[in-house]
């Protein structure tokens, strides 16, 4: 099994532009699940949602391509890739010939989708869309949606998570609502670097006590986790705490190294969020 240790993160290393799938690093969702106890069939649904901002290769002329590529990884999968792995085997396009873009998206998506379903018993779907420059422009900028807690002027203390801070009005009339944060942050797991983001959580259920989640978010300031991981704890925090009926929780990291990741997860499968950025991606 990889563990994050072993990857290339905060290592120096060369760059190569010669394309190269064995550059994918994948590593093991489980370990990280078994933490937050997690056993068995998952109590979600969902998908790591990726934008990849810097992608060329040459064509058969040896001209250079630009392309972006959104990458939708369900949550089902196995392992994750590691997102310099994932840099590194995208910068291998560079130097290499493809004749066409869908040559270049079929390369992808078979590759990621390896590396992602390695270990499954059968693979699943990994979706990649490849987005030429003429559809540039068509590439939005949105902020979530919802009611925002950031207006909420609370003291925060606690910068390692803190579910205890989670309460709702358990047995008062249900509600449901949006409520959103632009001042999630956490840390990479291996390099300490940070990772901002901003979160939605959608829910129905108990009405959630908002300073309290608002606390709460901002708790993971100092924590050392992975986009997913990160996301899957504060989804089960929430689904264990607050009990709500129905629960979806979306974050949008900004980018690095040319990478955003964005984690969904919802309680009640169906259409999954637009993989639009926001102004700080």
């Amino acid at each position: 099994m990889n563990t994050p240790e072993g990857s290339s993160l905060g290592k120096t290393v060369a760059y190569p532009d010669r394309y190269d799938p064995g550059l994918l690093f994948p590593i093991s969702r489980t370990p990280k699940r078994e933490e937050i106890e997690l056993f068995g069939p998952l109590p979600f649904s969902g998908a790591d949602l990726w934008t990849s901002y810097e992608l060329s290769w040459l064509n058969n002329r040896g001209k250079p391509q630009v392309a972006l590529a959104h990458f939708t990884i369900p949550c089902e999968s196995p392992n994750i890739v590691e997102s310099k792995s994932l840099k590194l085997y995208l910068g291998s396009f560079s130097n290499t010939r493809f004749a066409t873009p869908e040559e270049v998206r079929e390369r992808i998506r078979k590759d990621v989708g390896e590396a992602v379903w390695r270990g499954a018993p059968a693979p699943g779907v990994t979706g990649v869309r490849i987005v030429p420059p003429d559809l540039f422009d068509r590439e939005m900028v949105e902020e979530l949606d919802g009611l925002s807690l950031d207006r909420l002027d609370v003291e925060c203390t606690r910068y390692t998570p803190a579910p205890e801070l989670l309460t709702a009005s358990v047995g008062e009339q249900p509600v449901t609502e949006t409520l959103t944060s632009n001042l999630l942050k956490s840390n990479c797991l291996v390099t300490g670097q940070p990772d901002w983001g901003s979160i939605q959580i959608s829910y129905s259920g108990p009405q959630i006590e908002q300073g309290g989640l608002l606390q709460y978010i901002v708790s993971f300031r100092n924590h050392n986790e992975f986009h997913e991981q990160c996301v899957e704890r504060i989804y089960m925090d929430i689904w264990r705490r607050c009990k709500p009926v129905k629960l979806s929780v979306y974050a949008r990291y900004t980018r690095r190294g040319g990478l955003d990741i964005n984690p969904y997860r919802t309680s009640h499968p169906g259409a999954m969020p637009p993989n639009v950025r926001n102004a700080r991606q």
